[in-house]
């Protein structure tokens, strides 16, 4: 089966070393031959190797500005991250700056994050979902539950992100007010992660994704800069409130729910700790987990430009300007539009094997060779831990016990003593004084 992923490798620099395996949440990376490999059903496109990359060999995969121009009429989806970029206090300057780049319309993002806010209170209230419900807005989240936890597949609020309901809507006003079809008209999502761009080419929840590209924030920002500059007076484009913008911090679409039991944990490492919890059953009495790959929520998203904690701060401060809500479910937004085509299914991507008796033979083998190795999970042999390293030699995976420093310098000890105990039979070990004499002998 063939995975996109927006996350790939550049060979030419990579130079070998354990950052990035050490901490991929689903330990998708190996160093084989001096150089990273990315396990590709493994991996979520967190893009957190591409932050932990001194050498900057990850990188993004993200549309050029120029695929616009396959577009009669263009709409951008600025992700409320974006606002958190610039030190304003009007965000009509940001979405007027778009306009004059070539979009021809504006459809934020904050918009449809607060119609799945209400949404969502709406199923919660009428007790519809098993909770505790994990948020499904983070697609890095999802396909970390799809991968790593099968037994919380079914905790996963069953909607489509607000990207993708966004675009859907976008769509759908565009196409009554021009007259054009669906194939002419172009939705551009700004994202602030890679997470996002695969979810518009291999989507949840859906077959096909109403968004047509992205572009990054980090790429889009110096062409937005220069545009609001010259910015006298902006148009009033902005047509959401404090309930969406929010979403773009950690905790932001939790407390639109107006719930007292819920939890918010962002950065891939609490993430994990959360899910590790709840897997155990130890958080029972939360309605809602809100969970964020990325450090501080979307803000924290690698193709960002400005540091996570001044974009929050900005975020919170355009906060005070803004009124609470101004988008709500009606008749004329089906919820239908929201939700999932099917369940979340488990990819089953770690399994050792289908067969649960090859299964349980391969894991004794793996329990035998993590006792040989030396518990330090130092990386060298580039697996981002022993039992990794073991579980490759056991599947087949192109490692070998030597891969292990440790290991390597045993088997290299034995060999020297035992070919300094046997010179007759293993070829005779001269001194150096021996090779003077045997010079002078022959003279």
């Amino acid at each position: 089966m063939q995975y996109f992923h927006s996350v790939r490798l550049d060979e030419d620099k990579c130079l070998g070393c354990t950052n990035c395996i050490k901490r991929c949440p689903t330990q998708a990376i190996r160093v084989r031959d001096g150089k990273a490999r990315i396990i590709s059903n493994r991996c979520i496109d967190c893009g957190e190797c591409i932050r932990v990359c001194p050498h900057h060999a990850k990188r993004a995969v993200t549309d050029p500005l120029s695929m616009m121009q396959n577009f009669k009429y263009k709409i951008a989806l600025p992700a409320p991250t974006l606002y958190g970029q610039f030190n304003l206090l009007d965000v009509d300057y940001i979405l007027t700056g778009l306009i004059a780049m070539g979009f021809d319309r504006v459809f934020e993002v904050s918009q449809a994050a607060e119609l799945v806010s209400d949404h969502t209170r709406q199923i919660m209230r009428e007790k519809k979902l098993k909770t505790p419900v994990i948020s499904s807005a983070c697609p890095a989240i999802v396909r970390l539950v799809k991968v790593r936890y099968p037994d919380l597949c079914e905790l996963v609020l069953p909607h489509l992100s607000p990207m993708q309901v966004a675009a859907h809507m976008a769509k759908e006003e565009a196409m009554k007010e021009t007259g054009l079809a669906k194939e002419e008209i172009g939705c551009f999502f700004i994202t602030p992660c890679p997470a996002k761009v695969t979810d518009i080419v291999s989507p949840i929840g859906m077959s096909q994704s109403w968004v047509d590209g992205a572009f990054s924030i980090a790429e889009i920002y110096p062409v937005l800069l220069e545009k609001m500059d010259r910015t006298q007076t902006p148009q009033p484009l902005s047509k959401s409130g404090i309930i969406g913008v929010s979403w773009a911090n950690s905790g932001g679409e939790s407390s639109s729910l107006i719930r007292e039991q819920y939890l918010a944990a962002d950065g891939i490492e609490n993430v994990i700790a959360v899910l590790e919890q709840l897997e155990d059953e130890r958080l029972g009495e939360l309605d809602f987990i809100e969970l964020n790959a990325c450090p501080g929520g979307c803000v924290g998203g690698v193709l960002t430009v400005e540091n996570p904690y001044v974009a929050k701060a900005r975020i919170q401060r355009l906060r005070k300007y803004m009124p609470v809500s101004l988008n709500h479910m009606n008749d004329s937004i089906p919820a239908e539009t929201m939700d999932w085509d099917g369940e979340l299914e488990y990819a089953g991507v770690m399994q050792l094997s289908p067969n649960l008796e090859e299964a349980m033979r391969m894991m004794r083998e793996i329990d035998a060779l993590e006792e040989i190795l030396p518990a330090l999970d130092c990386g060298s042999c580039g697996a981002p831990s022993c039992r990794a390293l073991a579980e490759d030699i056991v599947t087949g995976s192109g490692a070998r016990l030597n891969d292990c420093l440790f290991i390597l310098r045993k088997e290299a000890s034995s060999l020297g003593v035992s070919l300094s105990e046997h010179p007759a039979d293993k070829g005779r070990i001269y001194s150096a004084e021996e090779s003077q004499d045997d010079g002078k002998d022959s003279e």
